[in-house]
């Protein structure tokens, strides 16, 4: 089974365990990787199907399902290696006015990457962003551009290199008229315009409103609209400051799962570098995570590879500190304190989450929220 074949059939397996949305978005980015115009007709019409508040479950998963069948016959697209698009060497950045300085960075972003870039504001995030993008130039160190020999500050780097701040820019017309324009600027003025600015509009969730003003858009959507215009630039690096930030709880969650497999496309392969204060919803995605603190590195590194010197949980309960002393009192607990609303637990790092759990199954504690931060940059917001 080629790779593919192997997305298809996820696909199909959303579908048939009722994963309706997940599948959907999925689906469309099977029929972006074909870049086949009649299979982008095929899941337009099948939008319409989606999102019709008269369609009922069992309908679209048919649907989709015959949809699939079709891709199955389909010549799968090429598939690109996972190639280093940029590094960063000892990059530091001074600025003579301000006492801040971003301390030497050195790290490596591959295609198909999402690197977290996270911390408390003010602590470099937004100036590591602009580096890379060159809207500012290091004080030492360099960053070298291995996907292109463009020139560093140079509009061909940057028609490869999309930096999209968190307050982005204003834009007039409708959502399709702005696409299509993209599109046209890019290259893309025959009939696959109109049609590849409805797929887009589609994979992004965007299709309800695919008739409106830009001005008629809350801010988050668009946040979602401005991804849209993005990646139908086709970027090899993709660089969002803070792009949660005016998104609800789920909105996150989807955008980040979204990035996450767009940038996984095997026709347009791209890396991502994000920053944001969403520490839990981040590190969900992240093959990396940079976490800086007063511009220095923090933590650097996979989070599955990293080893933790204990095991640190924070839980939140309706009992107090004694009793859950004394539910933890058999467990090899290290330090507990209270961080303004949960407790922090230290164990020693022999210490699993199940037998914390197991402690707790035995105890009278309440437990209105419990995680394991072990791994998490949480732990060093909670210091």
């Amino acid at each position: 089974m080629n790779e593919f074949e192997q997305r298809l059939t996820e696909v199909e397996n959303h579908f048939q365990h009722n994963d309706i949305d997940l599948g959907y978005r999925r689906l469309i980015d099977c029929v972006l990787d074909l870049a086949d115009k009649s299979f982008y007709q095929e899941i337009i019409a099948y939008s319409d199907i989606y999102y019709n508040e008269n369609s009922s479950n069992e309908t679209k998963i048919a649907k989709a399902i015959q949809l699939v069948e079709k891709l199955k016959q389909a010549t799968p697209p090429p598939y690109h290696t996972e190639d280093i698009l940029l590094s960063t060497k000892n990059v530091e950045k001074a600025y003579n006015r301000r006492k801040f300085k971003l301390h030497p960075i050195t790290f490596n972003l591959k295609s198909r990457e999402v690197v977290g870039l996270v911390g408390e504001n003010g602590n470099g995030k937004t100036t590591l962003l602009r580096l890379i993008c060159g809207e500012l130039k290091p004080t030492a160190g360099e960053i070298d551009y291995q996907f292109t020999t463009a020139k560093p500050f140079s509009y061909e780097l940057k028609t490869k290199l999309v930096y999209v701040p968190q307050r982005i820019e204003v834009l007039y017309g409708n959502l399709m008229d702005n696409l299509q324009f993209t599109l046209t600027c890019y290259g893309i003025d025959s009939s696959e315009n109109k049609l590849l600015a409805k797929v887009m509009l589609a994979r992004l969730g965007l299709w309800p409103y695919k008739d409106l003003e830009w001005r008629q858009l809350s801010s988050g959507y668009k946040m979602r609209f401005e991804l849209a215009r993005t990646l139908l630039r086709r970027p090899k690096v993709l660089l969002l400051d803070e792009p949660l930030a005016n998104l609800d709880i789920l909105a996150q969650q989807i955008i980040l799962e979204d990035l996450r497999y767009l940038s996984q496309s095997m026709r347009n392969p791209f890396g991502v570098i994000l920053s944001s204060q969403q520490l839990y919803e981040v590190e969900k995605v992240s093959t990396e995570v940079i976490f800086l603190e007063q511009g220095k590195l923090k933590l650097q590194g996979n989070k599955q590879e990293e080893k933790a010197d204990f095991t640190i949980i924070e839980v939140d309960v309706n009992n107090t500190k004694e009793e859950l002393l004394t539910a933890f009192s058999s467990l090899d607990l290290k330090e507990i304190k209270f961080n303004g609303g949960s407790y922090i637990a230290y164990f020693d790092a022999s210490i699993s989450m199940n037998q914390i759990f197991a402690a707790i199954g035995n105890s009278t504690l309440q437990v209105k929220y419990i995680r394991d931060i072990s791994k998490s940059s949480r732990r060093f917001f909670v210091n």
